[in-house]
């Protein structure tokens, strides 16, 4: 039996799986997030160790004694997150998500002192990323920055917690921009433009790799054995590893707090004029792209709040409503955009309301324009040509039959929904601790191993594009993008 850990955003979820790959239990416990000022997004980091302890309470709870059977953690986590830890491990202030806005002058600046910038790292200085957000707390938080003796990614201080070692791995390492994705390792002149050395980062393994074992003061909080822990990767890669996509030519689309498109690619192809993420994945002598939209199933969230309601009752009261149609756009910026406008002061937007609009229109609007973002992601692909042979479905938001088939017509794309996609992180982290007891083989089995580990699980619904609302879809789509060109310069 394995154990995966997903450190979300909104919640940290944990799962059990047997040798086989069957779920066996799963539990998760909630987060919160803090914005104490514009642009910014924060979490407490003993929050995450409480939430993991309650998740794993919960796992108990299903699983009883079987508990004793687990033989290892995989660990899974939202990127770009900067935590800040001082010589003794102690956290220093309250860690900066990946969806923080307030270092794009540090973009600037980062992107200035090297030339080779894009280079090296691969991709855009982006405000999301890890690097620009540690310049940030230098200029205006010397205090902290002076103190800090190790810098760690969300699952990696979590990994810390768990073992008493200083652990990353290759796809979560990709974004902080101290990664060289194509060498694996880190680059010591990004180190440099950011004010670091080596001495500040963790030890970079592969994402199947034992980070270490379960101390026995976390084996106590967790009622666990002491076994062994592996680093897993980042949500986005440990996501695909829950679907499957391990191949050049995979893809999916994650629609979770945020939305992503991922593609396995053959090796670092780099694609930083069209905005896409190059990174290592989770998996030795693999990569892949992505494109990301900021707030994808936040903007439904969001609107849900606004109004009142809950998320199931906005979407039974559309489907109630009859409509397909409406003549409201929404620009789902809520955070910032990345993919393809790298605009942190992009602002969210409501367009085309009249006296008789209703909320039922204003819900479609949203899913359309997450459903939106999303093709400006895919067209970034087009636009790299990166080959997609076929695109899977992940996340909370892909529950939805109708946002499943709207993705599907907006970008004239077949797409399959799989069981087991809302827990694609947690499972592909699972997955990955099963992987580290087969590290050891030559590539060859160990590939072997991936596949039989790895499968894409069952098909649940393929979604097939309805070209008749393709017209529609594309004029709706050009009022979008021609909404946010015509505005963003009020945006700030």
């Amino acid at each position: 039996m394995f154990l995966g850990i997903d450190l979300g955003t909104s919640g940290i979820k944990v799962i059990a799986i047997n040798d086989a790959g069957e779920i066996l239990a799963d539990h998760s416990s909630p987060l919160t997030v803090s914005n104490p000022k514009p642009l910014w997004s924060e979490q407490t980091p003993e929050d995450w160790w409480r939430a993991l302890v309650t998740a794993m309470a919960g796992i108990q709870l299903k699983l009883g004694e079987q508990t004793n059977n687990i033989r290892a953690i995989g660990l899974s986590g939202q990127m770009h997150g900067a935590t800040f830890l001082d010589a003794h491990g102690q956290v220093l202030r309250p860690c900066i998500l990946w969806n923080d806005g307030r270092s794009g002058l540090e973009c600037e600046e980062l992107s200035a002192r090297l030339k080779d910038f894009q280079l090296r790292s691969g991709n855009v200085a982006m405000p999301g990323f890890t690097a620009p957000k540690v310049m940030w707390v230098a200029k205006h938080e010397p205090e902290v920055f002076a103190k800090t003796a190790k810098i760690l990614l969300p699952k990696d201080y979590l990994a810390f917690r768990l073992t008493g070692l200083y652990r990353s791995d290759m796809s979560d390492a990709a974004g902080t921009l101290w990664l060289n994705p194509a060498q694996r390792d880190w680059d010591d002149e990004l180190l440099a433009a950011s004010g670091l050395d080596r001495s500040y980062m963790p030890e970079l393994l592969e994402g199947c790799e034992i980070a270490g074992i379960l101390s026995n003061n976390a084996a106590l909080a967790l009622g666990l054995p002491q076994i062994p822990v592996v680093i897993g990767g980042g949500d986005n890669a440990c996501g695909a590893i829950g679907v499957g996509v391990t191949e050049p030519g995979q893809a999916f689309i994650s629609l979770g707090t945020s939305g992503v498109l991922f593609a396995v690619s053959e090796g670092h192809r780099a694609s930083p004029e069209n905005t896409l993420h190059a990174f290592c994945h989770c998996l030795p002598e693999r990569w892949h792209q992505m494109s990301v939209s900021l707030s994808a199933a936040n903007s439904l969230a969001w609107f849900a709040g606004i109004v009142g309601q809950t998320i199931d009752a906005l979407l039974r009261e559309l489907d109630d409503s009859g409509i397909s149609e409406t003549d409201v756009s929404f620009l789902p910026y809520l955070s910032g955009e990345r993919t393809p406008h790298n605009n942190p002061n992009a602002s969210g937007l409501f367009f085309g309301l009249k006296n008789s609009t209703g909320r039922p229109q204003m819900t479609l609007a949203v899913l359309e324009g997450v459903a939106f973002s999303c093709a400006d992601g895919y067209q970034a692909f087009s636009a790299a040509q990166t080959p997609i042979h076929d695109i899977s479905l992940i996340g909370g938001g892909a529950r939805s039959p109708r946002w499943r088939q709207m993705l599907s017509d907006v970008l004239q794309r077949p797409m399959i929904f799989r069981d087991g996609g809302e827990v694609g992180p947690a499972l592909g982290a699972a997955r990955l601790a099963q992987l580290s007891e087969h590290y050891h083989l030559p590539r060859i089995e160990f590939n072997h191993k991936v596949h039989e580990i790895c499968p894409p699980p069952p098909v649940l619904e393929a979604h097939q594009p309805d070209e008749s609302l393709q017209t529609y879809y594309a004029d709706k789509l050009a009022t979008y993008r021609q909404l946010y060109q015509q505005t963003k310069q009020l945006m700030n």
